[in-house]
């Protein structure tokens, strides 16, 4: 069947709120996806990290497989017989006390932000209504309405208006205009520890540690959003664990799940989650039988396979195959274990005609903000295949680089 009619059905039916690449997958194994037609392709997005565990981990699909034959999905009504130990594996694995587990990770940060504001409230005798929380430029934490009205994306915030009030903005990177941002009525400051979706921007070395700082010496709470940057992604199971930095809320989401379902949560210190009460907050999915065995393996497979070490080696192979790229539409690379952005030279070269290039020769990876390509494969990639990767990227520079900016190395 021709890749035609699966795209045209796509267009014709639904919403047209993603460009997707022209390509049509119909199966995946480990770090390799296969479109309708055989061709087997190099995964280096990993569906924007929540396939992080690879495509189809046996261990997972298993997991799955045998919850799915005890019981499914109840609600939150009753107990299930394996919430409570994965809260428990959860919460120790990132070093606090409680979570509450929801789906995606857009409705993670919703959580965090309503624990913030009743916790401004109740613990810090901010004004009724009045609590703030400050945030940085550049942020992408989902595509909420509450979230998009905090964001600076233009293509986020067109039309949906009005927004929710509550929020301040303070640069990216830059602990000191942090501090000055706080007021009587903030209650957090809430950040990514990197910013994938503004083109993996890593912060200053201490940028984090600092901000754990600045937050206990005024008595406001930190909320670090790892929905991408978590469980493995940067060559630690969290990003705040390359600082001394861990956070009073923690969101995470994506790899979570497994590649399998969406599952994502909330994890904070008791305090902060002892300001919900019954009714204040839930979902009828979130923490389900499924998610819970799922995320349980995950959680085991992160541990077991050693994925976060794996991750800052194959990370470090991965950045210096990049960085020994001479080529003049390169302007600068980036990135922490198993996670890069290549700002490339719009003048020279379109960010998005290289990920066309790139499917071309075999491998998948998408734009950010039309200059940047962002790569961030499987945990359990091959070194073989992310060597391929990098040589498929030098030459799909030259695929599409004017004449005069070809490789030159």
């Amino acid at each position: 069947m021709s890749p035609h009619i699966f795209v045209d059905r796509e267009n014709r039916f639904g919403a047209q709120n993603y460009t997707p690449l022209p390509v049509v997958l119909s199966h995946g194994r480990g770090a390799h996806l296969f479109d309708v037609a055989g061709r087997r392709y190099i995964d280096m997005m990993s569906a924007y990290s929540a396939a992080s565990f690879g495509h189809l981990h046996p261990r997972l699909v298993g997991a799955m497989h045998r919850q799915l034959e005890r019981l499914d999905i109840v609600s939150r009504a009753f107990h299930s017989d394996n919430l409570g130990a994965f809260y428990e594996e959860l919460a120790k694995l990132a070093g606090l006390d409680a979570c509450l587990v929801m789906n995606s990770g857009a409705e993670a940060v919703e959580t965090a932000i309503k624990a913030a504001r009743r916790y401004g409230y109740d613990e810090l005798a901010i004004p009724a209504d009045k609590a703030e929380i400050i945030v940085a430029a550049g942020n992408f934490h989902g595509r909420t309405t509450t979230i998009i009205g905090f964001s600076d994306d233009p293509a986020s915030r067109r039309g949906f208006g009005p927004f929710a009030p509550g929020f301040a903005t303070a640069a990216f990177g830059d602990a000191e205009a942090m501090e000055a941002s706080i007021t009587r009525h903030t209650a957090a400051i809430l950040v990514e520890p990197i910013q994938g979706e503004a083109g993996v921007i890593v912060p200053p070395k201490g940028y984090l540690a600092g901000l754990r700082r600045i937050c206990d010496r005024h008595g406001i709470l930190l909320l670090l959003d790892e929905v991408q940057s978590g469980f493995g992604r940067t060559g630690r199971n969290f990003c705040f664990e390359h600082e001394d930095a861990k956070p009073d809320g923690l969101i995470v989401g994506k790899a979570l799940g497994g590649g399998l379902m969406p599952v994502s949560a909330f994890i904070a210190r008791r305090s902060l989650m002892d300001v919900f009460n019954p009714g204040s907050h839930g979902s009828t999915f979130g923490g389900n039988p499924l998610a819970a065995a799922v995320g349980r393996e995950a959680i085991a497979l992160l541990r077991d396979e050693n994925l976060a070490e794996r991750s800052r080696i194959l990370g470090e192979v991965l950045l210096q195959a990049l960085r020994a790229i001479n080529h003049p539409a390169i302007i600068e690379v980036r990135g922490k274990g198993l996670w890069a952005g290549i700002e490339l030279d719009s003048q020279l070269v379109k960010a998005k005609d290289v990920c066309l290039a790139l499917m071309r020769r075999g491998v998948l990876a998408k734009e950010t903000h039309e200059s940047v390509l962002r790569l961030a494969p499987p945990l359990v990639i091959a070194e073989d295949d992310l060597l391929e990767a990098v040589a498929a990227f030098r030459a799909a520079l030259d695929d599409c680089a004017t004449p005069s900016a070809r490789y030159a190395g």
